[in-house]
């Protein structure tokens, strides 16, 4: 019997691939190295900005990049793949045609997990980058779900504070940035709040509301806690 191991998509940014790292590790009760989860990670800057092919349309197309990093961690022996980034999900079909191993899917976990949380016919409120919904990443998974989604209506208010913390890290003006529209959503009718975007994640532990909370990159944790410890002959 073998412990699974996932491997890992990353880079994209660098802190929100660390951050699910410690979320990981946070994860476990361990008494010594041994007890933690083992990972193969790819990570790769260098992925086309998925907000300049999604959004400007001037971008190359990420898809080709993504497609060869898991190629390699299919090869170095990973049993399922895993993305800390929510808009790269919109690629997930040419992920998933390039390798054999599942792609533990945040998106999907994501929505089943509010799914469980609210009753159907509720609406989402998502904290995402705008390119996440203009590609329309959580469109399937919400209507699957019979859910629907409320966005905030300043995105440019919502790309400048992503552009802010890779640049600059959680910064005050972030943190007001999703604050404000954590409020907007919950007025204007969430019955849940989804941190969907990984650079957002580093300021979830901060945010507050009157509804429930959930960070796609908690979700996509457990995913992959659960996982490794399904041992495979």
């Amino acid at each position: 019997m073998t412990r699974n191991v996932v491997g890992i998509l990353g880079g994209m940014g660098p802190e929100a691939t660390i951050l699910l790292q410690q979320r990981l590790l946070s994860s476990v009760q361990a008494r010594d190295d041994a007890d933690h989860l083992p990972l193969l990670i790819d990570m790769n800057p260098q992925v086309p900005s998925r907000i300049a092919h999604l959004i400007e349309g001037t971008g190359i197309d990420p898809a080709p990049a993504l497609a060869e990093m898991a190629q390699r961690l299919e090869t170095a022996g990973a049993t399922a793949l895993a993305m800390p980034c929510n808009t790269a999900h919109h690629y997930a079909p040419q992920i998933g045609a390039a390798v054999s191993v599942p792609l533990l899917n945040m998106v999907d976990l994501a929505v089943a997990r509010a799914a469980q949380t609210i009753a159907q016919g509720g609406r989402i409120g998502i904290l995402a980058s705008p390119a996440t919904r203009i590609a329309g990443v959580f469109d399937a998974a919400l209507e699957k779900a019979g859910l629907s989604a409320v966005w905030p209506d300043n995105s440019d208010r919502m790309l400048s504070a992503i552009r802010s913390i890779k640049a600059d890290g959680a910064t005050q003006d972030a943190q007001q940035i999703l604050s404000d529209a954590t409020l907007e959503l919950t007025c204007n009718g969430a019955a849940l709040v989804l941190v969907a975007c990984s650079e957002f994640s580093l300021l979830a532990p901060s945010l507050s509301a009157s509804v429930p909370i959930i960070d796609t990159i908690d979700v996509l944790a457990d995913a992959i806690h659960d996982h490794t410890l399904t041992r495979s002959s």
